[in-house]
């Protein structure tokens, strides 16, 4: 089984794009936004217990940031325990360090705060963007679905 670490970065417009399907937008802060791709990487199970993490030098480069974010992020995750760092192996991760349903609502909240903004940004009204979700929720409930058979 190929690690999903192993594959390359990819250019999505002008922001960058690394295997751990972080994508830095500009306007919100690159750390908070290393630290949730991770978080959300880990609970939706693309990065297991046990499996190696990116180097504070790779994510960097992964993501085109400044290796002290990289090694800041590293060092948070590390701090919360959602990495570990084994000697001889390198960080790795550690799994959910809390109930995964208290820490999945956590995790996205930051990402419903800024849909939000930008809904009312627009001039959207509540009903609309509840509509435009449950479009969206059902659009992509069906392809998940399929391929966990």
């Amino acid at each position: 089984m190929r690690c999903i670490l192993d594959i390359a970065c990819h250019m999505c417009h002008t922001s960058a794009m690394n295997s751990l399907g972080i994508k830095i937008r500009p306007g919100l802060s690159i750390f908070d936004q290393v630290v949730s791709g991770a978080q959300k990487a880990i609970l939706s199970k693309e990065l297991e217990k046990g499996q190696p993490f990116p180097s504070v030098r790779s994510l960097g480069a992964d993501l085109k940031i400044h290796p002290n974010t990289a090694h800041k992020a590293v060092q948070y995750l590390i701090q919360e325990k959602w990495l570990e760092v084994q000697p001889g192996i390198g960080t790795v991760v550690a799994g959910c360090p809390r109930k995964p349903s208290e820490t999945r609502r956590y995790v996205i909240e930051q990402d419903v705060a800024t849909l939000v903004t930008e809904a009312r940004r627009v001039g959207l009204e509540l009903e609309e963007l509840v509509d435009s979700i449950r479009k969206s929720w059902s659009k992509t409930a069906k392809p998940l679905e399929e391929s966990a058979r």
